[in-house]
């Protein structure tokens, strides 16, 4: 027996007068997934989050959440409990201290003690603001005020986290503290959609990528699936040498499969591009070992998560 999926729409539609921002729109998110959602600016993103975390009303269509239906027109109460949304733009309470602005939105969810303390303090060590709960918020750094509003989105331990670029504007050591509390959700079974514009972040954390234009859900799909697809005809190879490159660079034209060779600097390596598939790259080993060519490295990269959203958005747009 399959476990119900988190999320499921069908034909999800958002219009606005003559726009529609989400088209008919049919997406699953599997348990203890994180799906990373990406897409140009206006192709629906964060109106798709909205209604998922019914701050929006859908056109047309079916929203369930780990298998019960969202009715439209109605509160809902039962379903919202299971949901947390942090959206881009949340406003935060200045005046307030660290644990005194959580107090609040745990007694918002009707928390009493002593699990209200004790989820409180759960939360302020998962985003590391043990030593700034008694400080107000107005002292806290802009990485901080994130936590924040991370740790008030997660108050009440929703099943299903909805995050509207949580990462946007934040330095790299504020990026990297996000996606280790995003991993620690992970594994204590949170399911989580997050969208972004920092593809590498998405790449360092999640387990299924999906790809809107124009409203659309173009792609979804595993992340390593989409790696494996993506690289099936095409090759990217790191080659390292103990002799001289030049060498390496003959033996290379002796294949016809190798479409192209960059000689990296400061190193005796190159990266090489060719057709085919692993079976491929492993006759490509073959014909320098047997070229009497010192390799000392031979690695296939991995294309990264940018550069398959311009190539799908390409096919998509072409």
């Amino acid at each position: 027996m399959t476990a119900t999926p988190t999320v499921r729409t069908y034909h999800l539609t958002k219009q606005f007068d003559n726009h529609v921002a989400v088209n008919h729109l049919d997406l699953q998110i599997e348990r203890g997934e994180v799906y990373g959602l990406i897409g140009p600016n206006g192709a629906g993103k964060t109106t798709l989050i909205r209604m998922l975390a019914a701050a929006e009303e859908p056109t047309a269509g079916e929203i369930y959440i780990n298998g019960a239906r969202f009715l439209r027109g109605q509160n809902n109460p039962e379903l919202k409990r299971q949901l947390g949304y942090l959206p881009d733009d949340f406003p935060l309470y200045d005046d307030l201290t660290v644990w005194d602005y959580l107090d609040y939105f745990a007694r918002l969810y009707f928390l009493r003690d002593p699990q209200r303390s004790q989820r409180l303090h759960e939360v302020i060590e998962l985003v590391e603001l043990e030593q700034k709960k008694d400080e107000a918020i107005a002292t806290l750094s802009r990485g901080m005020k994130q936590r924040l509003s991370l740790a008030r989105s997660i108050i009440h331990n929703p099943t299903l986290l909805l995050l509207d670029e949580p990462v946007s504007g934040l330095d790299p050591l504020a990026r990297v503290q996000v996606r280790n509390i995003i991993k620690s959700l992970q594994q204590q079974g949170m399911t989580i959609l997050i969208s972004s514009h920092i593809l590498s972040d998405l790449a360092e954390i999640c387990t299924s990528i999906g790809i809107m234009e124009l409203g659309n859900l173009v792609e979804s799909s595993r992340l390593q699936e989409l790696y494996d697809r993506t690289s099936q005809d095409q090759q990217q190879i790191l080659i390292s040498t103990l002799g001289k490159v030049e060498d390496l660079q003959a033996a290379l034209k002796r294949s016809p499969q190798i479409q192209q060779v960059e000689v990296l600097t400061g190193v005796p390596s190159v990266r090489v591009e060719m057709t085919g598939n692993l079976e491929d790259c492993a006759n490509l080993m073959k014909l320098l070992i047997d070229a009497g060519i010192p390799i000392y490295n031979f690695h296939r990269t991995q294309e990264t998560l940018e550069s398959i959203f311009i190539k799908l958005g390409h096919k998509q747009t072409s």
